[in-house]
């Protein structure tokens, strides 16, 4: 049987693929631009019919289906990473949270959760019946090696991405025919905070460097400040728009990579039909696993890596609160601590954390003496090497716990710099200045 047969053979409508799914199976979904939103909206509709089920997801971008009250009793959601979309169902209860860093979450995926089923969206098959998950290979790629049954969601919009991203038609259980608009990650207009912190970040970027940007209006700012470099190299777990101007000018030509040199190396893309269009069928960008894209050890391979992530709150330690809220969950680890570490140990690494000063629409700083009563650490302060805002750089590594708090009172919001103060002499005895 040739590979279209074989397609035709599992084509079936969403409401018929999700009775594959058995009572206390566990799911795999995949992230972001790849959500099967169109088979989870058939699940979340029938989700009478199913005991015990538990959906591990992880960055929605869009509303959340599982709101029924009773639904939990039937259908559980378990998220490794919490956005507006699951938030309010972590806080009611109606959902659980599980902390852990982004390389490792295939493992966990495949050696705790052991899921029977993964669900993914997928480009069509190509001339060869190779079907690829494009925006979202990250954890995706692993759970379809390790489930019994995938169940894909087949979108034309869907781009076709290229190294360990593919499967053949004969691996999937079901094929659902949904085409429909990836949700569009960017396109804010940058602010002149955020414009300032891209130029204070890229104050510590040289020639050469290897970069892991994340999305949002910060790694966009710092990418407009960079078009001066040259023969820089990108190995980073997610992009956004940002990057295509730099790659299309030739400014990221990865030609100075230790490992997958001339390559552009991606776990995931989050960005809008800009960018989606640049990677499709692009053979200078190559999409690994998390396991591979994240893990300290293989970033470190690099020489001069540069992560930027961002954070909620830092502390006069140097700790980074990047995923609570107090006791309330607002994001995820996500790979902030794989890169962190990953750049420290590349020879000429150097990790930034970089942040307005203010949050809660001004009201609050950032910088604070302690960090909010029942927050998590996400990146602990001896990991920590510059932080960032729109009034400058702190360097923490190599800085005494004084020093510390001295460089970040320097780059906090004026209007709370005297508050700091007081309470940096009231901790060490001392004037701060």
């Amino acid at each position: 049987m040739d590979f279209k047969s074989i397609y035709k053979s599992k084509l079936m409508p969403a409401e018929q693929a999700v009775k594959l799914i058995s009572d206390y199976d566990k799911i795999i979904v995949s992230l972001g631009c790849g959500e099967p939103y169109g088979i989870e909206k058939a699940l979340a509709k029938n989700y009478k019919n199913y005991t015990g089920v538990e959906l591990y997801n992880m960055l929605s971008l869009v509303p959340s289906p599982w709101l029924a009250e009773d639904m939990k009793e039937h259908i559980k959601i378990n998220t490794f990473f919490a956005s507006a979309a699951t938030r309010g169902l972590i806080d009611s209860g109606a959902a659980d949270y599980t902390p852990c860093h982004f390389y490792e979450i295939p493992a966990v995926i495949k050696n705790y959760v052991k899921p029977r089923v993964a669900i993914v969206t997928v480009s069509p098959p190509d001339e060869h019946g190779y079907c690829s998950l494009g925006t979202s290979v990250d954890y995706s790629y692993e759970a379809c090696q390790c489930a019994e049954i995938i169940i894909a969601q087949v979108n034309k919009h869907m781009p076709r991405t290229l190294g360990y991203s593919s499967f053949h038609v004969s691996r999937f259980a079901a094929f659902v025919e949904i085409d429909e608009e990836l949700p569009q990650v960017g396109g804010a207009q940058i602010s002149e905070v955020e414009t300032q912190i891209g130029k204070n970040c890229a104050s510590l970027i040289k020639d050469g460097d290897c970069l892991q940007l994340g999305i949002g209006n910060i790694p966009n700012a710092i990418c407009h400040e960079l078009h001066g470099l040259k023969n820089l190299g990108l190995h980073s777990e997610l992009v956004g728009d940002g990057v295509v101007e730099l790659l299309e000018a030739g400014v990221i030509n990865n030609s100075l990579k230790q490992i997958n040199p001339g390559k552009t190396v991606l776990a995931a893309a989050l960005g809008t039909n800009i960018l989606n269009s640049y990677i499709n069928n692009n053979p200078s960008v190559e999409f690994h696993p998390v396991s591979y894209v994240n893990h300290p050890a293989v970033v470190a391979q690099n020489d001069n890596v540069v992560s930027v992530n961002s954070c909620l709150q830092v502390d006069f330690l140097g700790q980074v609160v990047s995923d609570t809220v107090g006791l309330r969950q607002y994001s995820g680890v996500g790979g902030q601590v794989d890169f962190v570490r990953g750049a420290t140990m590349s020879r000429g690494g150097r990790s930034i954390i970089a942040m307005p000063s203010l949050a809660k629409h001004g009201t609050l700083s950032r910088i604070v003496p302690l960090i909010t009563q029942g927050s998590a650490v996400t990146t602990p302060r001896n990991d920590v090497h510059f932080v960032v805002t729109e009034y400058g750089v702190a360097r923490l590594k190599g800085n005494s716990v004084k020093g510390r708090a001295r460089e970040l009172i320097k780059i906090a919001h004026p209007k709370f710099k005297a508050e700091l103060c007081t309470a940096f002499e009231k901790r060490f005895g001392e004037k701060a200045f």
